[in-house]
């Protein structure tokens, strides 16, 4: 080899990386800024004549607006078709609780695209698609995670106690102590990211666990809701409207940090929120009908602002076009060419075109949105079938939804054709995810693995048949009855401390402790309430033939039972037994291999 030909390799192999830089930084941010519980009528820039939105109202002015996007009925199963693109009913992910809110391990999700090219991961605030391994952010393509426990602060997976003020979240997989407001936190750290990944492509998902109730804000968000103005409204509705201002006043922080940078130009920024509104529609609803859990279009039908100035998607545009959820996937997949080829079919269809082209030829596509909630997936259960004119609600049920936006005046009657082809598309729908086997599938939480060890479950995850409180901290305070099982894979056999408790291990609670109602601040809504059940006798174990029993002897805390079990995917009981022989779950179970 000629020293001419040495030299031009050696120029080669030193400018190809620099050239592969190049490339990569053309791709552009994604920053996704989902709400909690906020519906379509949750914002003055939707027609609100109370709620103060500012930022977000300047921004809606200059996004493409889709005025037509349907979610999940409630919150897990929006975040699934999300990051699965696919619905929610076939990826276990059909209910907040009773292990139907864990995201099967076998699903390619978002994040996990977005970093096979080239992405750094980022997510703050709210994943309620599984606590423990292998369904964690963290273990599912996300490289910096900061978040709360399930579907919201106080729920039984999170951190004892948390309130939304200086709470402890999980960073990463461990806890860590944060100072501040929920909402305040999780931009914060969201803009850390920002600046340090700044060079490089990447993907910021913040998931606001507000305005969920309960319904803790502070006190100046609190404060600028009254006066004349807002006379007539009650607390709680002040309280969701201040929540939903501290998060416009973080947008304002996001986009000024992304004009310092120069990155606004090439970051798709997106805000949108996850299900109906839980508090808003008793003033101002949109024209919509029913709310959080409706299978009316109130429930579902929630904004959807994108803008990307160097893809040309700016300008105000409104697409009235029928989109879901589950579209955004593979929306992401066209619109930045990404390395994508689907394991399983996608339900969702990219909206790139109605975007990026004038006048594009787009179907009048069928699309089926339930409220499931159950232990297992029910036909019929509280669905809608809907088309770009058409609602079929509960087969029941007909809506022209164009000139009937407040779903008021059923005409099945006249339009009987109609009916009969949206249910025969239901029906063709359902058939397709029990073909999948959608009906018999679990996700089982991983134990025996170095990935997490112990393993901490709570009883939110419990499948159960019926259920009151026990899958809230609420539900251990005040001693809630249930039976069920846990869903656990023991990866690797052996010996394992499996300890049942009352109360998680940092609140340092024995089983039998009461306590009064916990009140810290003058800003909360909600307080914990009163312990006052002290008579639990007995515990009891049982997984994989092995059957134990112990008595709870007084300031007992836990109870540990040391037991050999072999590999495999088992049924698992904990239960905490009283005096009167009821059985109530074991709150909080923890696993260790030793």
């Amino acid at each position: 080899m000629n020293k001419t030909i040495q030299f031009l390799l050696l120029v080669l192999c030193m400018i190809t990386p620099l050239m592969l830089d190049a490339q990569d930084k053309q791709k552009p941010n994604i920053i996704f800024v989902m709400t909690d519980d906020q519906g379509m009528g949750d914002l003055a820039c939707t027609g609100n004549p109370y709620v103060k939105t500012p930022n977000i109202d300047k921004f809606y002015d200059d996004a493409i607006r889709f005025t037509n996007y349907h979610v999940g009925t409630t919150c897990a199963p929006t975040r699934s078709g999300i990051m699965s693109g696919r619905h929610c009913n076939r990826v276990n992910v059909y209910h907040t609780i009773m292990g139907r809110s864990i995201l099967l391990e076998d699903e390619v999700i978002l994040p996990q695209v977005l970093a096979r090219n080239g992405y750094t991961n980022a997510m703050y605030g709210k994943w309620h698609l599984g606590d423990n391994y292998p369904y964690r952010p963290e273990d599912r393509g996300f490289h910096e995670v900061v978040r709360h426990g399930a579907g919201g602060i106080g729920q039984g997976p999170d951190y004892w106690m948390n309130d939304y003020f200086d709470d402890t979240y999980w960073h990463n997989g461990e806890e860590q102590k944060y100072e501040g407001y929920c909402t305040d936190v999780f931009f914060d750290e969201a803009l850390n990211f920002i600046e340090k990944n700044k060079d490089n492509p990447f993907f910021c998902y913040i998931a606001t666990n507000a305005p969920h109730g309960p319904y803790n804000l502070p006190k100046e968000y609190y404060d600028m809701y009254r006066g004349k103005k807002f006379e007539g409204l009650n607390s709680r509705l002040l309280r969701f409207y201040g929540m939903i201002t501290n998060v416009d006043d973080n947008f304002k922080r996001l986009e000024k940090k992304l004009d310092e940078l120069e990155l606004t130009d090439n970051t798709i920024l997106i805000f949108t929120t996850d299900n109906g509104t839980s508090a808003g529609r008793s003033t101002y609803n949109a024209g919509l009908k029913g709310g959080k859990g409706s299978q009316y279009d109130g429930g579902h039908r929630v904004p959807l602002f994108i803008r990307w100035p160097n893809g040309e998607l700016t300008g105000g545009k409104d697409i009235e076009k029928l989109a879901a959820s589950y579209d955004l996937l593979p929306t992401f997949v066209d619109l930045l060419d990404l390395d994508f080829n689907p394991v399983k079919p996608l339900d969702g269809k990219s909206l790139a075109p109605l975007m990026t082209r004038e006048n594009p030829e787009w179907p009048n596509r069928i699309l089926y949105i339930d409220t499931q909630r159950e232990q297992n997936l029910i036909k019929y259960k509280k669905y809608t079938v809907m088309d770009d004119n058409w609602r079929l609600v509960d087969g029941n049920e007909l809506y022209y939804i164009t000139d009937d936006l407040g779903q008021d005046n059923n005409v099945i009657e006249q339009y009987p054709e109609v009916a009969g082809r949206l249910a025969e598309g239901y029906e063709r729908w359902w058939q397709s995810f029990i073909d999948e086997g959608a009906d018999e599938k679990y996700a089982y939480i991983k134990v025996g693995t170095p990935h997490e060890n112990p393993t901490k479950i709570s009883a939110h995850d419990l499948i159960i048949g019926a259920y009151k409180g026990v899958w809230h901290q609420n539900g251990a305070i005040q001693g809630e009855q249930a039976g069920g099982s846990w869903k656990i894979e023991f990866v690797t056999g052996g010996e394992y401390n499996i300890t049942l408790r009352r109360f998680p291990r940092e609140s340092s609670h024995a089983i039998n402790a009461t306590f009064p109602a916990q009140v810290e601040r003058i800003e909360l809504d909600r307080t914990a309430p009163a312990s006052v059940k002290n008579d639990y006798t007995q515990a009891r174990f049982y997984v994989a033939g092995i059957s134990k029993n112990a008595e709870i002897e007084e300031e007992q805390s836990e109870v540990t039972f040391k037991v050999n079990v072999p590999a495999g995917k088992y049924d698992m009981e904990a239960q905490l037994i009283d005096s009167a022989k009821r059985v109530h779950p074991a709150y909080y179970v923890y696993i260790e291999k030793l």
